[in-house]
């Protein structure tokens, strides 16, 4: 059935347009009302109900290059960030320059925290100053830099990288060295990842958050932790290896992403998933390197 041959709550069409990049963002926030078909996301059906139809608007507001759409209306721009838990926000406005990847907000007393960055936009910073601005920037590699240095400079905040991929934001003012995990806030633990880069940090927040920028995510088909072994750009044995560090070393119960899925589990299972992915990893084979061969 075509949009134009069915209508969702108060008369709305809903449609994906042609020129999605089919980085994943729509089937995150909308799952029930879209799926990946080929290489697009496509709209099975319009929304039934009120929450159909506000997971569908967010999707629409994070979409990086706006293929998610709705007539006769168009989409409130105010449902960005968005609360996983506590106080732990989605920032949406995911930007094309990342190929769609999250970006997150943490609200602490001493100072609240952006990882990694969406699209920048004067609404988008207008919001995060009613809640307290940015004081830090916390990058997980060189793929999520875009927009870190316009953020920083509108809240003066502090830019942390790691050394291996500092060339990928030379303005960052905290640079991350070595393979040591390092505390970089009171609370806040830098744990660097090589594998996807050489530079690839994850992010641990009071021992309950873990963000894993493009090292680490929850796959819908697999039901399990995954990492997208098609764009291992630096080095799969370190990758491997940093997966077991990991989780020897690290003790969180949430796995926030910068593309895939979230996940919300109790730290003893994610700790027994990460080495049980680390060694299905050494048990097969590499995949050729092709982005457009990940697997969601």
């Amino acid at each position: 059935m075509s949009a134009a041959e069915s209508r969702g709550r108060g008369g709305h069409v809903w449609e994906i347009g042609e020129n999605c990049i089919n980085c994943d963002v729509a089937r995150q926030l909308a799952p029930e009302t879209v799926v990946e078909a080929g290489a697009r996301s496509l709209l099975t059906r319009q929304p039934a109900d009120a929450a159909e139809e506000l997971a569908l608007e967010r999707a629409a507001v994070a979409c990086p290059v706006r293929a998610i759409r709705r007539d006769p209306e168009g989409v409130p721009a105010v449902l960005f960030p968005m609360r996983l838990d506590r106080e732990v926000y989605l920032c949406g406005y995911n930007s094309a320059r990342t190929f769609g990847a999250n970006a997150y907000l943490v609200r602490r007393p001493e100072g609240n925290l952006l990882v990694d960055t969406p699209r920048w936009t004067s609404a988008v910073a207008s919001s995060y100053e009613e809640l307290g601005g940015i004081a830090h920037i916390l990058l997980t590699h060189r793929d999520h830099t875009a927009h870190a240095r316009r953020f920083a400079k509108h809240f003066g905040a502090r830019v942390w990288i790691h050394q291996d991929d500092k060339d990928a934001a030379p303005y960052a003012d905290r640079v991350l060295r070595g393979r040591e995990p390092a505390e970089v806030l009171p609370g806040v633990i830098a744990r660097p990842v090589p594998g996807h880069t050489r530079g690839s940090v994850v992010y641990v927040v009071d021992d309950r958050y873990c963000f894993t920028g493009d090292t680490l995510y929850w796959s819908r088909t697999a039901q399990d932790l995954e990492v997208f072994e098609t764009v291992v750009w630096y080095s799969r044995p370190e990758l491997v290896g940093s997966l077991l560090r990991l989780a020897e070393e690290a003790r969180f119960s949430w796995v926030l992403p910068g593309h895939g899925d979230r996940c919300h589990r109790p730290a003893e299972e994610l700790r027994d998933r990460l080495a049980r992915l680390a060694a299905r990893m050494e048990g097969r084979p590499p995949r050729p390197l092709d982005i457009g061969a990940v697997e969601w």
